[in-house]
């Protein structure tokens, strides 16, 4: 999973990961690209057993806190799954200008497509006990804020602040730890 030197140690445990697009690029500004993503998370949640506790997607990259039996494995598929939706949803949009740079700035040691999407590693960290988790989530719903596209988290499509304030997002999180 990737040349980072955050690894996944406790499989088990809760993580705060970030997944970024390859050199930055803003793959997720057209709901078509969230959705994907969207749609992945809550397979995983229904089907795999990922327990979600936040999440966040900006346009080049995504924030979760996630649990599940065997994270590792599990984070590896959900990228490789992901990529191959979202490649796909590019080629039939014929987003040239993304694709080429998918496959400029595709890793030479990558030889098993023509495209990269997602950068290597998660850069995953253990979450040690409830106050690392608040403030992961915090982290992870005022990023929006911090950039300026929002002035409140919950104002934030694409993130589970609108859950932890008390209202429905578009996919659900576990907040039985609360």
């Amino acid at each position: 999973m990737g040349r980072s030197r955050y690894t996944i140690r406790e499989e088990q445990a809760p993580h705060f990961l970030t997944c970024t697009v390859l050199n930055w690029m803003p793959l997720f500004t057209r709901p078509q690209t969230v959705d994907i993503i969207l749609n992945a998370l809550s397979y995983r949640q229904e089907h795999r057993g990922w327990k979600l506790y936040g999440y966040v997607i900006l346009e080049n990259h995504l924030h979760l806190i996630v649990q599940a039996d065997s994270l590792r494995t599990e984070v590896a598929h959900f990228k490789s799954y992901t990529a191959r939706q979202l490649i796909d949803h590019l080629q039939s949009c014929r987003a040239e200008r993304l694709l080429k740079q998918m496959a400029f700035f595709r890793k030479a040691h990558k030889q098993d497509g023509d495209y990269q999407c997602w950068e290597e590693g998660s850069h995953p960290q253990l979450i040690q006990n409830e106050q690392m988790l608040r403030q992961k989530l915090d982290y992870i719903h005022f990023n929006p804020v911090k950039r300026g596209y929002v002035d409140e988290p919950e104002h934030w499509r694409y993130s589970s602040a609108k859950d932890y304030a008390g209202r429905s997002g578009l996919i659900s999180v576990y907040k039985e730890w609360l």
